[in-house]
């Protein structure tokens, strides 16, 4: 019989050839494309240190988070087994729920519940029956989990319209951007394999991964700027970039600044 930690079968696969670049790691390209992980969690700490300062919980749970998600994903890639794909899923759902339960809009919540201690169970009792749900099906965790995005893109919409700060537009603009490619690489994988196997490309999940982390990379501070708007009126959220507004590459951020008082 063998063994959920290893090497398993063609379902949990992806399009990049097995052992092909080496014989301890099943995908090459698929593993260490989730370095953006862990690069992504540092750079969020970092930059958004002002916003740290008054909420550190939430921010420090999910940058730990992400940084599980990278390595239950590399383990997954490198061995294709049954626990490392349950690992990789699971990471991804949990690091939402958490997202959820600390940054999610306390004027969307359900209208039985009354404050974010309500809130916080009810998303811990759909989360723990979601997990439970995972295992009899672990081939559609994936797309479940891709379609929770379409929610954050509603979310994002309707924030957007109460928001005249153009700069902020703007990000949400290239974060979208970032995700349609990354659902395009992952979609394309999973679906046109055998169109990239003819023609010896079978590299876009690990387009995904890079993908999705730049994605977040905007999500993050566009989250970031609508909880403080909400939840901290004392002060006022700042769009900055880094490592200045005039580079061709840049990196978004929330600075935090006290509104001026009028007389």
């Amino acid at each position: 019989m063998p063994s959920i930690f290893s090497y398993q079968s063609a379902e949990v696969d992806w399009c990049e050839g097995n052992f092909e670049r080496s014989a301890v790691i099943a995908e090459y390209y698929n593993t260490i494309s989730n370095v953006s992980f862990f690069v992504l969690s540092p750079a969020m700490l970092y930059l958004n240190r002002q916003y740290c300062q008054h909420r550190a919980v939430p921010l420090y749970f999910v940058s730990g988070l992400l940084i599980l998600i990278g390595i239950f994903s590399m383990y997954f890639h490198m061995t294709l087994s049954y626990v490392g794909q349950l690992l990789d899923e699971l990471s991804i759902l949990w690091s939402l729920a958490v997202a959820y339960s600390f940054w999610y809009p306390q004027v969307y919540f359900p209208k039985f519940i009354k404050t974010r201690k309500q809130f916080f169970w009810l998303t811990g009792i759909t989360t723990v029956i979601s997990t439970l749900m995972s295992f009899v099906k672990p081939t559609l965790n994936a797309y479940a989990l891709n379609c929770i995005a379409f929610h954050l893109l509603y979310l994002t919409w309707h924030e957007l319209k109460k928001c005249n700060d153009k700069r902020v537009h703007r990000m949400a603009a290239v974060m979208v951007m970032w995700w349609a490619l990354a659902i395009t690489s992952w979609i394309s994988d999973r679906w046109l394999c055998w169109l990239w196997q003819a023609i010896n490309f079978p590299y876009f999940h690990s387009f995904w991964h890079v993908l999705i982390a730049l994605s977040l990379l905007y999500c993050l501070p566009l989250v970031i700027y609508f909880n403080v708007t909400y939840e901290m009126p004392s002060l006022k959220p700042k769009l900055e970039y880094w490592p200045s507004d005039s580079w061709p590459v840049v990196v978004p951020y929330i600075a935090l600044e006290e509104p001026h008082k009028q007389c």
